[in-house]
């Protein structure tokens, strides 16, 4: 005897209605559905860029650029650690992959060989590298290689795997960097994902100016804190004449007010911009745009004793490998927070606070593909969506009323049910839906009836062996039940490898399939046999055609 318990009833009943209420906001405008109180659900289906228009980038980070600098890192404390020691020394510098110097007197080999301990035990602590242990001759620790020899020559290189981690979470932070720096532009449902080794595709449905996403993008926004090298004049460090452990570094404002094109800092780093917690755009007492910015605890002791310990020396603000700005320390700034001042315009402070806020790009990024998708073909791509879905609809509802007669149609109307239950999933979870995503919704209209067919089937089989009506369709749902689990679960794991191993437009199919595939079993054999069973003991039925 065919039973179904209250509790399932409701559950039945409770699952559509939550269906119902969640897709019924895609009816209704956006404007209207954001007026909308917060606890009312007003979620629309996510549309891709397909669908909605918008810019698809591709971009490749040049990890390279770390390996580099940290390599200079590990040169400019060395040059600092050996000096303090007074270990005199010759040809430090970076040579290919490498920090290579020599000590000119044999004697200091051993005090070189404890600074380097030291050096990398430093750095073990900041998380560089774990504990290095050397001796003379060719030693590999924890990611570094140290090679020296009796001449007094050290070696110090990155081991692959070093090299390798470093690259690899160069790329990862570069994704969340870029992911904050979209959210910060209040695009809804980007899509942001590492491709292969050194790429990141970036789409962002329904923004119109990719010009403004590539200059977003496309900076590192990379800040850093150097004092002002005014141990030569600047006259002679542009002829050559520049001290170890400074560089030449362009002006940004350099075709302003004639001044000079470049400006000679220390290498070493005072403050780095990643202790910066907040940046804001804003203007000074003479109204000119600038930005202040706000460093956290640590970032502000280094930015209070820097400028405590250099009171009268210019401090040079440092973004991307130019000078913006290079006041002079009149007192000592304690309170942590600062202004960048330069040749802003509103929109570039507003750009450069949304870049430091956002965080910088560990390594420069180049783009290699731009796309721009208009609206238009979204739209006609929604109205051949839209006509697909219709037409098959209607030919699977009409298939079904001649094949099946009423069970046909509550069939039919348990696959209305099962279309909105995968609107209103794809509008609670957020989903992208794309235009192949429209393809799977298509295919799961005619996959929804399967499950139907099959135990139609079944029933009418226990029909002919002369089972009473309630016993028939009782015995159909049981004894057909796994054939459609099985069926559904093989076509389910193949949509699962094509969302794990796919990307962009192969991942919007294999979420709406996954969905469809998920309601449809549900509305199968939950709501089409609560229509049947409730139908039957009220007609109570002594045969049944089917």
């Amino acid at each position: 005897m065919v039973t179904i318990p209250r509790w399932q009833v409701i559950f039945i009943l409770a699952i559509v209605v939550l269906g119902i209420v969640f897709a019924l906001p895609n009816v209704f405008s956006r404007d209207f559905t954001e007026s909308l109180p917060d606890w009312v659900p007003n979620q629309q289906m996510a549309l891709g860029l397909d669908l909605q228009g918008g810019s698809h980038l591709l971009l490749e980070v040049q990890a390279d650029v770390v390996i580099g600098e940290e390599l200079e890192t590990i040169t400019d404390q060395l040059r600092t650690r050996l000096r303090q020691e007074r270990i005199f020394y010759t040809g430090l510098g970076v040579v290919g992959s490498a920090v290579q110097f020599r000590v000119r007197d044999v004697a200091d080999i051993e005090r070189a060989q404890a600074v380097i301990d030291e050096l990398t035990s430093h750095l073990a602590e900041s998380g560089f590298v774990a504990n290095l242990v050397s001796s003379i001759g060719p030693v590999q620790a924890a990611g570094v290689e140290v090679d020296s020899s009796s001449d007094g020559t050290f070696r110090l290189s990155l081991t692959e795997e070093m090299i390798a981690d470093r690259k690899d979470r160069a790329i990862n932070q570069s994704v969340e960097v870029v992911r904050r720096r979209i959210d910060a532009l209040g695009t809804r449902e980007p899509t942001i994902q590492r491709q292969g080794e050194e790429r990141i595709l970036v789409q962002v449905p329904g923004f119109d100016d990719p010009e403004e996403l590539k200059r977003i993008l496309g900076t590192s926004a990379k800040m850093t804190f150097h004092l002002v090298d005014e141990s030569v004049p600047l006259h002679e460090a542009l002829q050559g004449q520049v001290p170890p452990g400074a560089k030449l570094m362009p002006l940004e404002d350099s075709n302003a007010g004639g001044g000079p094109s470049q400006i000679l800092v220390r290498n070493s780093v005072q403050v780095s911009g990643d202790r910066l917690v907040d940046a804001q755009p804003t203007v000074d007492q003479t109204g000119r745009p600038v930005v202040q910015f706000r460093f956290d605890t640590v970032g502000a002791r280094q930015f209070g004793e820097t400028t405590q310990q250099n009171v009268g020396n210019r401090l040079a603000i440092v973004l991307d490998g130019k000078v913006i700005s290079a006041p002079q320390i009149r007192e000592p700034i304690l309170g942590g927070t600062g202004v960048i001042s330069g040749s802003f315009t509103v929109q570039t402070a507003g750009d450069l606070a949304l870049l430091l806020r956002a965080g910088a790009l560990p390594a420069p990024v180049t783009i290699l593909e731009e796309r721009t998708v208009g609206p238009g073909l979204g739209a006609d791509s929604i109205a051949a969506g839209q006509v697909a879905a219709i037409i098959g609809l209607a030919l699977v509802i009409v298939f079904m009323g001649l094949a099946y007669g009423l069970f046909g149609v509550l069939a039919d109307i348990a696959l209305m049910a099962n279309i909105i239950l995968i609107a209103g999933a794809l509008s609670l979870l957020q989903a992208t839906l794309t235009l192949p995503g429209i393809a799977g919704i298509v295919l799961t209209i005619g996959m929804a009836v399967d499950a139907n067919v099959l135990i139609f089937e079944r029933i009418r089989e226990e029909l002919r062996g002369g089972r009473s009506p309630l016993n028939a369709v009782d015995a159909g749902y049981r004894r057909a039940l796994t054939t459609i689990i099985d069926s559904n679960v093989t076509t389910l794991i193949a949509a699962v490898l094509l969302f794990q191993f796919g990307s962009g437009p192969i991942r919007g199919f294999a979420v709406t399939l996954s969905i469809g595939l998920l309601t449809s079993m549900f509305t199968a054999i939950m709501v089409t046999r609560l229509m049947v069973v409730t139908w039957l003991r009220r007609r109570r039925l002594t045969t049944l055609e089917i």
